[in-house]
């Protein structure tokens, strides 16, 4: 894909795979908009990328994920100031090792790494639809092997496990991508997830110490974790590909749970109610 002059949002992009991302996106003429909870952060990234690429068009707009209220002030703004948008990478994650509740009353997990990117990208189909041939790129996991949609407490209210907690969220990821690309067939627009590997990133910051010291040697560094998603983001090899999950920039086939057509509809309908789509 011939990002010159073309319009891409990137989530998530302050630090690790996502700050890899933007400034290869960035490196290749396209115009990235970055939203961002922390604006001083944010600047930062923005005036590294310019050090080294002085021709970078970098626009730096505030949004918080955890907020639903949040992500609409994003989009409104970002419909203000753009008519189109040509790539949209949903990277933003976390992975709460304790229960915690987003402003809207949400389990974090689960509203972070699913229900945000939900919201954030149907907002944002009207425009990609009409700027097409366009594509939209979900950060998953490998860890969706050992998730699974917990219809009957989806924000483990009764018990709280961390793991389950952010392996629901990576399954939900894939079944979004799924049925989204359903959603999309005949509209030139994409739309495929990915497992970056196991990246040195401050998404593991509040893991153990014990857990850190076993994962260390597994570890790859972000600007090998970013490498599927900019082969999903660049390669034409994957211009009319749709609805599939990659790891090391090759299609691999996910876990069962994540190929149920039942549990994808169910999901997505549960979903809009959450987020008033």
């Amino acid at each position: 894909m011939n990002l010159k002059d073309k319009v891409c949002i990137i989530t998530g992009a302050t630090s690790g795979i996502g700050k890899e991302t933007a400034k290869t996106i960035a490196s290749h003429g396209a115009l990235v908009v970055l939203p961002v909870r922390d604006l001083m952060k944010g600047e930062s990234l923005k005036n590294e990328i310019l050090t080294t690429n002085p021709d970078a068009r970098i626009d730096i707009l505030p949004c918080n994920l955890s907020s639903f209220r949040s992500i609409r002030e994003f989009v409104s703004s970002f419909h203000s100031g753009y008519n189109q948008l040509h790539l949209l990478i949903n990277n933003a994650g976390i992975w709460e090792t304790r229960r915690k509740l987003t402003e809207d009353g949400i389990e974090m997990n689960f509203a972070v790494n699913h229900l945000a990117p939900f919201l954030l990208t149907h907002l944002l189909l009207d425009t990609l639809r009409a700027s097409a041939p366009a594509r939209i790129i979900n950060v998953a996991s490998e860890a969706h092997r050992q998730g699974k949609i917990q219809f009957e407490d989806l924000e483990f209210e009764n018990k709280f496990a961390s793991f389950r907690s952010y392996a629901q969220s990576k399954l939900a990821n894939i079944l979004f991508t799924k049925k989204l690309s359903q959603q999309l067939k005949g509209s030139a627009v994409t739309a495929n997830c990915l497992h970056p590997g196991v990246v040195s990133t401050n998404l593991f910051d509040k893991m153990p110490a014990p857990m850190m010291w076993v994962m260390k040697p597994f570890m790859i560094g972000p600007a090998e974790g970013a490498k599927t998603t900019l082969y999903l983001a660049l390669s034409d090899e994957v211009q009319k590909v749709s609805g599939e999950y990659f790891s090391k920039s090759k299609p691999r086939k996910p876990a069962p749970e994540a190929l149920r057509q039942d549990v994808a509809d169910r999901l997505w309908e549960i979903s809009k109610n959450y987020t008033g789509i």
